[in-house]
């Protein structure tokens, strides 16, 4: 008797123990589910990592796409600015060329009278003329593509070099002409050259901003030349368009549409201008 009431006793203190133990454990999920539902705002340390890991593979990938941006950018600029300065070197090359030929031709028919302490023994002629020709060789080539663009009539017609080393013998033509044909008066000189400037114009360039810059460069490049005459630099043999020929401005004319040919061919093909957004 004894015996069979100590093991009931076990029993049942083993089973009220086991009892406890499961209330217990129930009771402390249930604690910290509450708890968990009270404090949302407090983030398990698992999600912290996972959302830190985000918000850096997110960053990263955001400077990696803003610097690939960036040097997207600046190759084209690179590439456009380096265009420009060869550019600018080839057309300064050709005026300083032309101005050596036609001046010397110039010179040599006595059209243009140069002081003798500023002729050069090299160039016979004086020697800011290269110079000066070359820079307004380079700022007329770069200046008649650069309208083309803004007008947003890009000139197509005869794009070709074979074209534009046509234009620069007829220019060296009329040139040539004005030094060596020999008319009654001058008057009938320059209706000559004026009628060969506009065939020039029409047979290479047919475009209204190549007229439009054509008579631009024509009435400054006679301005700056009146000025330059006038202060004494140098003088023309039987002026009859106050200090100069009448038929000059018909030379700065087509050498304007001539430069302007070689200029909007060098720009064919180079990279457009990058536009900052």
């Amino acid at each position: 008797m004894p015996r069979l009431d100590e093991h009931f006793w076990s029993c049942s203190c083993t089973t009220r123990g086991r009892h406890k133990s499961n209330l217990s454990a129930g009771t402390a999920r249930l604690t910290e589910k509450v708890g968990d539902m009270l404090n949302p705002s407090v983030p398990s340390p698992s999600l912290v990592l996972v959302g830190q890991g985000a918000i850096s593979t997110e960053t990263t990938d955001r400077n990696r796409n803003t610097n690939t941006k960036s040097n997207n950018s600046r190759a084209p600029s690179n590439s456009w600015h380096h265009h420009l300065v060869q550019r600018s070197v080839v057309l300064f090359a050709v005026g300083v060329f032309l101005a050596l030929v036609l001046n010397l031709l110039q010179i040599q028919r006595n059209v243009t009278l140069f002081p003798e302490e500023v002729i050069a023994t090299i160039f016979s002629s004086a020697w800011w003329v290269p110079p000066c020709c070359g820079t307004a060789a380079a700022v007329v080539g770069l200046l008649y593509p650069c309208i083309d663009s803004h007008l947003g009539e890009p000139h197509k017609f005869k794009r070709e070099w074979a074209s534009v080393m046509r234009c620069i013998a007829v220019f060296v033509g009329i040139n040539h002409a004005s030094a060596k044909l020999d008319f009654a008066n001058n008057v009938q000189l320059s209706l000559t050259l004026a009628a060969l400037s506009l065939g020039l114009w029409w047979t290479f360039d047919r475009s209204r901003s190549g007229l439009g810059l054509g008579i631009t460069i024509a009435f400054l490049a006679t301005l700056i030349t009146q000025f330059l005459v006038y202060n004494g630099v140098y003088q023309y043999t039987s002026p009859d368009f106050l200090y100069i020929r009448s038929w000059l401005p018909c030379i700065f004319f087509s050498g304007g549409v001539t430069v302007g040919n070689i200029g909007r061919q060098l720009a064919m093909g180079i990279p457009e201008k990058p536009h900052s957004d």
